[in-house]
């Protein structure tokens, strides 16, 4: 069984939409989030498997990997 997930996220200033897929393509969730660190970090810590994460270059971007990248 293939324990990766990818995680794709549209990011904009008040929302980011959450889509998350298996290898294969098949779709296995979607959500909304509120664009705050401790909602953010709350989704991908509630998340198994080998993470993959994948989102748009922007103004929040920056901000955006450090937090990522510190869990």
């Amino acid at each position: 069984m293939d324990s990766k997930t990818y995680i794709g996220m549209d990011v904009h200033k008040e929302s980011i939409s959450d889509c998350g897929g298996e290898s294969c393509g098949k779709i296995v969730m979607e959500c909304v989030i509120e664009t705050k660190a401790s909602m953010i970090l709350q989704f991908i810590n509630g998340l198994r498997g080998d993470l993959h994460v994948t989102f748009e270059e922007g103004t929040s971007t920056a901000w955006l990997y450090d937090l990522l990248s510190h869990t």
